[in-house]
C-alpha cells in the first residue's frame, strides 16, 4: 500500500514537471512571436485615381521573415494570395512579388472599385494594412449661358455656370477679362454620388466691357484649366470728339476752318449733325458728312458749334468754340526825334502790331506807348530848364543918361551934362547879375 503511494506521489511530480516545461515552452514561443511580429512592419498608401484609368496598390513589408502577403479587396475577398491570384477578375494584375512587396494594379477602375483594400501578412497574429482607394469622376464640359445676349451700358446682366456629373464636388471661378468676380455657387448630390454644381455672376457692364470675355472656370482634381467662356455685346451712347483739321493754333480773319466730329457707339451711330449754338451756321459753310468747313472767317462767326450724334441708346455732343482774332497786319510807328540841350531820343524802328493780339499783346502796346509820353515830357521839362536859366542871366537894372546924373543936377540938362562928364564926387551906380 505504501509502495502504491509513492508511486502515485512519483507520478504526480512527473506530470507537474511536464505541465510546467510546457507553460515554459509556451511562454518563450508566444515571447518569440510577439517580438517576430513587432519587428516586422506591413505598409500601404492611400490612393486617388481617375474613373477609367489604372490604380497600383502596394503592400510592403519590412524585415520579413517569410511570413505570406496577401492582398483582400473591400469585401474582405482574397485577391492576390502570395503571386496566386484566387479571384476571377482579369483586371487585377500582378506587377511585383518577392519577401518584401506585393504590388498588383487595378486597370479600367469605376466608381464600384472604390473603398478600403486590406493588406495581411500572415504572422501571429496576422498584420494588417489597409489602402483606400479614392475614385474621381471629371466633371462634363461646362455650360455657361446668359440672360440676355445684348445688354445696353449701364444695365444689369446675370451669367449662369454649370459643371455636372463631377466626383468630388468641384469649385467654380469666373475671371472677365484679367479681372476675377466673385459669384455665387449651388451644390446639388445626385443619386450615383454624383455632384452638379451651378454659380450665378451679376455685374453692371460698361462700354468698356463690349467684346471683352467672361470665363468660368472649373477647377476639380481630375482635370486641369477646364473652362468656358461667353463674350459680352454691349450697347452703348456714341461718343463725340471734335478735331480740328486746320489751321492750328490761332484763328484769325481771312483763314479758313475744317473741322471734324469722330465718333463711335453701338450700334453705329445713323445721324451726325452741326449746328451752332444760339444762332445759326453760316450760309456758306460746307458741311459733309461729319466734316464742317467754313472759309473766309470773320469775327461775326464767332460762336459755339456743336457737333450732335445719336443712335437707338441715344443722344450725345461735343462742342467747339471759335473765336477769331484780327488779322495780322504790318503797321510802321513814327520816330521821334526831339532836339533839346540835353539829348536827343529816336524810337524803335518799325514793328509789327496786331490791336487784337491778346491781353499780352495790348500791355505791350500800353508799355511803349508810356515810354514814349515819358520821353516827351522829360525833353519839354529839359527845355523848361534851359530857357528858365537863359533868361534869368540876361535880367538886371538899367538907367538912362538922365537918370545917371539926376541926383546932382538941379535941372535935366545939368544932369545929361553931368551924366556925360560924370561928376567925380556922384556915387557910382552898380549892377548886379543873378
Amino acid at each position: 500500500m505504501k509502495q502504491v503511494s509513492n508511486m502515485a506521489n512519483t507520478s504526480n511530480g512527473s506530470l507537474a514537471t511536464l505541465l510546467i516545461l510546457f507553460t515554459i515552452s509556451a511562454a518563450i514561443h508566444t515571447g518569440a512571436a510577439q517580438f517576430s511580429v513587432q519587428s516586422q512592419n506591413l505598409i500601404a498608401d492611400n490612393i486617388s485615381v481617375v474613373e477609367g484609368e489604372t490604380a497600383t496598390i502596394s503592400c510592403r513589408v519590412k524585415n520579413n521573415d517569410d511570413s505570406v502577403i496577401q492582398l483582400l479587396n473591400p469585401n474582405r475577398q482574397t485577391i492576390y494570395f502570395k503571386d496566386v491570384r484566387p479571384l476571377k477578375d482579369a483586371r487585377f494584375q500582378l506587377v511585383n512579388f518577392s519577401d518584401n512587396e506585393l504590388r498588383v494594379s487595378l486597370s479600367n477602375v469605376s466608381l464600384s472599385d472604390e473603398g478600403r483594400y486590406v493588406c495581411q501578412l500572415y504572422t501571429d497574429p496576422p498584420q494588417e494594412a489597409y489602402a483606400d482607394i479614392t475614385v474621381l469622376v471629371p466633371p462634363g464640359n461646362p455650360i455657361i449661358e446668359s440672360r440676355e445676349d445684348i445688354v445696353r451700358e449701364g444695365n444689369e446682366t446675370e451669367i449662369t455656370c454649370t459643371s455636372m456629373g463631377s466626383k468630388p464636388a468641384a469649385t467654380i471661378k469666373w475671371m472677365k477679362g484679367d479681372k476675377e468676380l466673385q459669384g455665387k455657387s449651388k451644390v446639388e448630390a445626385t443619386y450615383d454620388r454624383m455632384f452638379t454644381v451651378t454659380s450665378w455672376l451679376r455685374f453692371t457692364v460698361t462700354r468698356e466691357d463690349d467684346e471683352v470675355p467672361v470665363v468660368c472656370i472649373v477647377d476639380h482634381p481630375a482635370v486641369k484649366d477646364f473652362q468656358a467662356q461667353k463674350y459680352l455685346e454691349v450697347q452703348y451712347k456714341p461718343e463725340v470728339t471734335i478735331k480740328v483739321e486746320f489751321p492750328q493754333g490761332l484763328i484769325r480773319e481771312g483763314e479758313s476752318l475744317e473741322l471734324t466730329c469722330q465718333v463711335k457707339g453701338k450700334p453705329e451711330p445713323h445721324q451726325v449733325n452741326w449746328v451752332r449754338v444760339d444762332d445759326d451756321v453760316p450760309s456758306h459753310a460746307v458741311i459733309t458728312g461729319s466734316d464742317l468747313y467754313i472759309e473766309n472767317l470773320n469775327k461775326s462767326y464767332n460762336g459755339t458749334y456743336r457737333c450732335v450724334a445719336s443712335n437707338s441708346v441715344g443722344e450725345t455732343y461735343a462742342d467747339y468754340i471759335l473765336y477769331v482774332r484780327d488779322a495780322l497786319t504790318t503797321t510802321p510807328k513814327p520816330t521821334t526825334t526831339t532836339t533839346t540841350t540835353i539829348s536827343t531820343t529816336t524810337s524803335p524802328p518799325d514793328i509789327i502790331q496786331d490791336s487784337q493780339a491778346g491781353p499780352e499783346a495790348q500791355r505791350l502796346d500800353h508799355a511803349v506807348i508810356g515810354g514814349v509820353v515819358a520821353v516827351v515830357v522829360f525833353a519839354m521839362l529839359c527845355l523848361l530848364i534851359v530857357l528858365g536859366r537863359y533868361f534869368a542871366r540876361h535880367k538886371g537894372t538899367y538907367f538912362t543918361h538922365e537918370a545917371k546924373g539926376a541926383d546932382d543936377a538941379a535941372d535935366a540938362d545939368t544932369a545929361i551934362i553931368n551924366a556925360e562928364g560924370g561928376h567925380n564926387n556922384s556915387d557910382e551906380k552898380k549892377e548886379y547879375y543873378i
